[in-house]
């Protein structure tokens, strides 16, 4: 099997130029990222030790940071490398508060660009965040016997049938890994009879959060959010946008100063968000600082990254995306800890305990359709009830599940002499 994955892995590499050349038109790539993921890899500027994280796109790398912070005051530790496929991912990473830190993109996993990396990089301990899983990479971390922890582990039902149709080639690749910390109960259970050798559960990462986290906005869009009634679409993918257009002129016949802020995942639909809403007769204005905002405007259309916590402290009614689509759902605790209340769709898999828990709290509440969530939304607008101060609960949860990650992580260092 690993020798038809590999045939397989390596028709896929000699087609990637042609793929890159729509994903880069399509605005997913740039020559950068092309270069890196083809071998061509940064300069080791130091000998010392190298911990290495790999997380595939933003959610992952976000998720990891209080652990970033945690390890850069390690004199041990020289480097931190991040890799990650996305461009998204790079951005976020770029406004990380890491001095050691330095990213590239994660390599085409072939075996010889998985061993060139290795050889490159040597990294003391290789850490894997959610379900990033790649055969070949995995493979030669264990030839070259260097620890491999799978973080955060989250593996899905749909994910678990597939590899389970493939028993043996499941168990060698799950072997390679030394431990799985795993974010649910529903993953130990799938990482168990994959073949994991050793499980721990101490709950989901993203309950932690990080130290140097800070809040930035202009002037201009405060006073224009303050003089409006808002809510803020999170988080969505395609098709999602057009939902909440809906809503938004569903619930404008009940309340004239309305404004929607739309914080897409992916930044490069833009133009056609803009296009889709501009058909619903909205107006938009795509976030620019410093330009003008138009008293008119009905959707803020957000078009950076890492700004999502700064729209949170301000907006108080969220709905989050890629739960009205078959994707699985986002992240909601970062929401949850500015004190928001979460509408999504009824897609959230890829949380799902994590939602359990903020419904038994009251933070979040499921909806379908366009006409349920506008009433929802002015139930909420217009409650004069308090909001329970739920940030409190998050942190000590997040600070529990953090501090018992990073032992582990020290526990397999020192374990291996690394």
């Amino acid at each position: 099997m690993i020798f038809f994955y590999r045939f397989l892995i390596n028709i896929i590499f000699i087609l990637s130029p042609f793929i890159f050349l729509l994903r880069l038109a399509n605005k997913k790539e740039d020559f950068k990222s092309f270069k890196e993921k083809f071998g061509f890899f940064k300069k080791r500027k130091s000998n010392g030790k190298v911990i290495w994280f790999h997380g595939a796109s933003v959610g992952e790398i976000q998720s990891i940071v209080p652990i970033l912070e945690k390890l850069q005051n390690d004199s041990k530790i020289n480097k931190i490398l991040i890799t990650s496929n996305t461009l998204s991912s790079s951005k976020i990473i770029s406004k990380v508060k890491v001095e050691k830190l330095v990213h590239q993109f994660f390599p085409v996993d072939t075996n010889f660009l998985t061993n060139k990396f290795i050889n490159h990089w040597r990294p003391s301990l290789a850490l894997f965040i959610d379900s990033e899983i790649w055969p070949n990479m995995l493979l030669n971390l264990n030839k070259n016997k260097i620890p491999t922890v799978l973080l955060n582990a989250r593996i899905t039902k749909k994910s678990y049938n597939r590899w389970v149709k493939l028993k043996k080639f499941s168990k060698k690749i799950f072997n390679c890994i030394n431990i799985s910390l795993c974010s649910n109960k529903e993953t130990a259970k799938y990482l168990r009879e994959l073949g994991c050798k050793k499980l721990k559960y101490y709950g989901n990462l993203k309950f932690a959060q990080s130290e140097s986290e800070s809040i930035k906005i202009e002037n201009q869009i405060v006073k224009f959010i303050s003089k409006k009634t808002v809510w803020c679409a999170s988080s969505t993918h395609y098709n999602e946008e057009k939902f909440i257009g809906k809503v938004h002129k569903v619930l404008k016949k009940k309340i004239k100063n309305l404004l929607t802020v739309i914080i897409p995942r992916h930044i490069h639909r833009e133009d056609q968000i803009k296009e889709e809403l501009t058909k619903l007769g909205l107006n938009i204005h795509v976030h620019k600082p410093k330009k003008k905002i138009d008293i008119n405007t009905d959707v803020y259309l957000v078009n950076t990254f890492g700004e999502t916590k700064s729209f949170y402290s301000l907006i108080k009614n969220i709905f989050l995306g890629g739960s009205l689509i078959n994707h699985g759902g986002q992240n909601p605790l970062e929401a949850a800890r500015y004190g928001c209340n979460i509408l999504h769709g009824p897609n959230v898999q890829n949380f799902s305990e994590v939602y359990q828990f903020l419904n038994k709290q009251n933070i979040s509440k499921k909806i379908y359709s366009y006409n349920q969530t506008a009433n929802h939304l002015e139930k909420l607008i217009y409650s004069k009830k308090e909001k329970k101060k739920f940030n409190t609960k998050i942190k000590i949860i997040g600070k529990k599940i953090l501090k018992k990650n990073i032992k582990e992580i020290y526990l397999i260092l020192n374990h291996n002499n690394v």
